[in-house]
């Protein structure tokens, strides 16, 4: 009798492990229905749910999630402050808040805790297995609403406070002005690369060099910097 061959065993492999998410959102129905959905992605397994920010935490530092899907507001424990606590316990996991809040405030202080991704629930539920792929892949996102409503909301900061110490600000070449103005707007990678009629990786280089230029961790950081130096403009 023959033994097996090394390559008819490397073809029954998994190519890769699935992405671990974790759900946290206090309606039950809510978590159930994305959960239902999810499973039916091969790439993608459910982990564990929780119903509020506090269970959430200790969810995370058991189950080791690659994403965490988390409402922002919560009884006991809210998603923002949860966040925080996730990315100190389990700091290889990304976040991504999934609300119906399109308050400009949770979205500046979900960025400030780490989140990777800011998604209103108006989106269709399907697109929530497109959006756990982008961020488990290093991408940040941000419903397009909401990147309109940041502008805005710091162009009005801007005009409140007046008068602003000018601080020189690292130069930014016209191509990574052409992305950044890009992805103030929402738009992902591959819709970047589209606009401008370039690579997705050529995309991935220019978010690259303007986060180590402006030495911030995230393209939503990136664009809260550059409306706050004045280095986008805003009508």
């Amino acid at each position: 009798m023959t033994n097996p061959s090394p390559a008819a065993d490397s073809l029954d492999a998994p190519a890769l492990d699935p992405i671990r998410v974790l759900i946290v959102d206090d309606h039950a129905l809510f978590r159930r229905g994305l959960q239902m959905v999810l499973e039916q992605e091969p790439d993608i397994e459910v982990v564990g749910e929780a119903g509020d920010g506090a269970e959430a935490v200790g969810k995370a530092a058991d189950a080791l999630p690659d994403i965490v899907l988390m409402d922002v507001r919560m009884p006991r424990r809210g998603g923002i402050d949860a966040c925080t606590a996730i990315k100190g316990a389990v700091p290889s996991a990304r976040i991504i808040m999934l609300t119906i809040s399109d308050e400009e405030a949770d979205l500046y202080d979900a960025i400030k805790a780490g989140a990777m991704g800011y998604l209103l629930k108006e989106i269709s539920i399907d697109e929530v297995a497109v959006a756990i792929r982008a961020v488990r892949s290093g991408q940040s996102l941000i419903s397009p609403a909401m990147a309109s409503k940041l502008l805005t909301e710091f162009a009005a900061m801007i005009k409140r406070t007046g008068e602003r110490q000018q601080v020189p600000s690292p130069r930014l070449t016209d191509r990574e002005m052409d992305v950044l103005k890009l992805v103030a707007k929402g738009l992902n990678n591959r819709d970047i690369a589209k606009a401008l009629f370039i690579s997705e990786n050529t995309v991935k280089n220019h978010i690259r060099n303007i986060l180590e230029k402006l030495q911030l961790h995230s393209r939503m950081e990136a664009v809260v910097y550059a409306v706050r130096e004045k280095l986008l403009e805003i009508t």
